[in-house]
């Protein structure tokens, strides 16, 4: 029987190796758009990643700001946190040098962290900060 993951928990979770996350946010017409991306997870809980303004996930979030992200475990026992929340947006360059590097050694490694970070902290960019209003974290769902 599945159970509620603690704090703690989840954020070991949603930390763990190069688990991606799957965003949903709502387009224009009312209609779900559901996308994967990168991301790391801020000591206040955050998730932060970066995506361009002018794509679909970009224009929905600068537009309507309440996005859903899930992040799950594909094998047995099937664990799963879904984070609700507001996405908060900068375009400042400086504070999205060091996420875009953080976020880039997290699924690049290391060795590319910096050349990628550099590559995604650019004019066009935005830097996503979704603070959590509800928190769904749910193990062991096959058990």
């Amino acid at each position: 029987m599945a159970r509620e993951m603690p704090e703690h928990e989840v954020r070991e979770f949603l930390s763990a190796g190069t688990r991606t996350g799957k965003l949903a946010v709502v387009r224009r017409d009312g209609s779900p758009l559901v996308v994967p991306i990168w991301f790391v997870v801020d000591d206040d809980g955050s998730l932060v990643f970066n995506t361009g303004a002018e794509t679909a996930k970009g224009r929905a979030i600068l537009r309507d700001p309440r996005v859903s992200v899930c992040v799950d475990r594909e094998t047995p026992p099937f664990d799963y946190v879904r984070v609700d929340g507001v996405a908060e947006v900068s375009r400042d360059l400086g504070e999205m040098l060091p996420w875009a590097t953080r976020i880039a050694a997290r699924y690049m490694g290391a060795e590319l962290a910096e050349s990628y970070g550099r590559r995604n902290a650019v004019e066009g960019e935005l830097l996503v900060r979704v603070r959590p209003t509800r928190v769904v974290a749910l193990a062991g769902v096959a058990d």
